[in-house]
């Protein structure tokens, strides 16, 4: 019986213990004690009360500062990178210099600006061997000749010039060179304006070094001698020459010196 009155005791006080502990909880709370967990700072109220009222935005990320460059610079870089030379020579005229910048490339370089010889070639005039050799077969319009490797007989408009190959084949005359190309019965050839409707065709050659357009002067390389075409194996290797005035074939030896 003692035992049970002394447990019921203890559950009492226990019991009125936890139900103070919770009075007093609930008075300090009461009083608006509780510490705030953030630190006070200052004039902090105020600062973002000036902000709501002005209305001040803050900067979006991303946004450029960069100002917008004028269609004018635009097209000076532009024509800058398309032609630098003459943005060079603009800003060299722009600063009183009467002399070209060393920058800029020298006027009259390359073949466009080849040095243009005076072409002059006459009924008069003489012109030099392409290469020197024995003729293998003459020129003939007026009547046929014998052609070997065709087993033909046949006019020939031009001489066939014996020649040893790779050995160089000159310019007969100072001349411009109007057309390069190959043909099949005289392989790599190339067509010379003498001047005054005077023309020549030298053919049966290899690496060629003449350009279209571009001025040779008499004895200035063109190539050199081919292996023959198969309409030219029985003569050999030759150099084909040919001369025209106005279109029509005359005979170069009445020309060559």
């Amino acid at each position: 019986m003692f035992k049970d009155k002394l447990f019921l005791v203890m559950l009492v006080l226990g019991l009125l213990t936890i139900v103070a502990a919770a009075g007093v909880v609930t008075m300090r709370r009461g009083d608006g004690q509780e510490q705030n967990p953030y630190v006070d700072m200052p004039g902090q109220e105020n600062l973002l009360a000036e902000e709501s009222k002005t209305g001040t935005q803050a900067p979006t990320a991303g946004e450029s500062n960069a100002k917008p460059v004028p269609e004018e610079t635009e097209a000076k870089v532009a024509k800058q990178e398309a032609n630098p030379d003459t943005v060079i020579q603009e800003k060299a005229h722009k600063s009183g210099s009467s002399k070209p910048s060393q920058e800029a490339k020298a006027v009259g370089t390359g073949m466009d600006a080849a040095k243009a010889l005076v072409l002059d070639f006459t009924d008069t005039s003489r012109a030099g061997w392409p290469v020197m050799g024995n003729v293998v077969l003459d020129y003939s319009m007026d009547s046929t000749i014998y052609f070997p490797t065709l087993d033909q007989y046949k006019c020939n408009p031009g001489l066939v010039i014996q020649g040893e190959v790779s050995s160089p084949v000159y310019s007969p005359a100072n001349a411009r060179v109007v057309e390069t190309g190959v043909n099949e019965e005289i392989g790599s050839y190339v067509v010379l304006d003498l001047g005054n409707d005077y023309t020549a065709v030298c053919g049966q050659l290899k690496e060629v070094s003449a350009v279209e357009g571009e001025y040779l002067e008499k004895g200035q390389l063109l190539g050199y001698v081919a292996e023959p075409t198969k309409y030219y194996t029985v003569e050999g290797s030759n150099v084909y020459f040919q001369m025209n005035y106005q279109g029509a074939a005359l005979d170069p030896l009445d020309y060559l010196e």
